[in-house]
């Protein structure tokens, strides 16, 4: 099981294809606080959700300085499909090794309807402008999420 972050670790560096097949790199948003959030698979229920959710606030997180990646085991491939059917702004990406998702402790044993599984954990990681870790929420719900963290962050 990976290591969950804490606040004030420094966020692990990434560079990951986004839908398009464009390599993002955490670094490209130096300077500006970012939501790295972890979600197990496109194109599913929960996740259309919380993705819908994070397009729909998309506006209010970044005039508050925040930019938002959305970060899968999901090829760009699928990616593309998902963004296209939801028409979703927010930036995906997929790690489909999921090495940034067990660097981010979003990876490991969870409980899915009452049984221990190994697969994604859904996770948000708040990250500051220098880099380090600002808040880590893990096995969060999908749906209410956005909302809860929008007050919880005083936007």
């Amino acid at each position: 099981m990976s290591e969950r972050l804490k606040p004030g670790d420094t966020a692990p560096a990434f560079t990951l294809p986004d839908a398009d097949g464009t390599e993002v790199s955490l670094a490209d948003h130096a300077g500006r606080k970012v939501i790295v959030y972890f979600y197990p698979a496109a194109l599913t229920p929960g996740c259309t959700k919380q993705a819908c959710d994070f397009t729909d606030n998309l506006a209010v997180l970044a005039g508050a300085g925040y930019d938002v990646i959305g970060i899968s085991p999901d090829k760009p491939e699928k990616l593309a499909k998902f963004r296209e059917k939801e028409d979703l702004k927010v930036t995906l990406l997929g790690d489909p090794e999921k090495k940034v998702l067990e660097a981010y402790g979003a990876f490991g044993e969870k409980k899915l309807y009452g049984k221990v599984v190994t697969g994604v954990i859904r996770s948000t990681v708040v990250v500051d402008e220098e880099g380090k870790v600002e808040r880590a929420l893990y096995n969060v719900k999908a749906t209410g999420h956005v909302a809860k963290l929008i007050r919880d962050l005083e936007i």
